[in-house]
Order: structure tokens, then C-alpha cells, then sequence
């Protein structure tokens, strides 16, 4: 009898995949039961900055929005105009 191929990936995946996170337990296992050596881990000299006063308006400079780019211009026309159309913008400007 064969085993089908799903078998073969089942295994894969609950053994080979497994390691890592066993490793991962065994380090982390490991790190807290360690002791801690000596002479390591004094504690640590922190220099602390005198607080600065809020910046006031005058100091907050907000940048310039920038504008989108625009095209120059309107959409480039995929026709001839017509006869007719020319006729009426002729008139509708000679009207103003």
C-alpha cells in the first residue's frame, strides 16, 4: 500500500517545522535559569537633560503644502470639430 502525498507533508509539518520552535523554547528556557555573571549589570549612569520650555508659536514653522502638479492646458481633442460647432462658438463669441 502506498501513503498518499498529504501524509508526507502532515510529517513535514509536525515534526521538521517543530525544531525551530523547540530551539526557541530551549534559548529562552535556558535565559531565564542563567545566573547572572559578576561584575556585569551595575547600574547604568544616565545624564538627564534640563527640561526645555514648550516652543512657542513663533518657533513652529509649518511647512508649505505642496499642490499636486496640474496639466497645462485642457485634454488633447481625439476629433475634428465640426462644421456646425465651429459655426455656433463663432457666433456665441462675436455675441459677447
Amino acid at each position: 500500500m502506498k501513503a498518499p502525498d498529504t501524509l508526507w507533508e502532515l510529517v513535514f509539518l509536525m515534526v521538521i517545522l517543530k525544531i525551530p520552535i523547540a530551539y526557541l523554547c530551549y534559548v529562552v528556557w535556558y535565559a531565564i535559569k542563567a545566573e547572572p555573571r559578576r561584575g556585569h549589570g551595575g547600574p547604568a549612569a544616565v545624564r538627564v537633560a534640563p527640561d526645555l520650555p514648550p516652543p512657542g508659536y513663533e518657533h513652529v514653522r509649518r511647512r508649505p503644502r505642496r499642490r499636486p502638479p496640474r496639466p497645462h492646458g485642457g485634454p488633447a481633442r481625439v476629433y475634428a470639430r465640426t462644421a456646425r460647432a465651429e459655426a455656433a462658438r463663432a457666433g456665441r463669441i462675436a455675441g459677447r
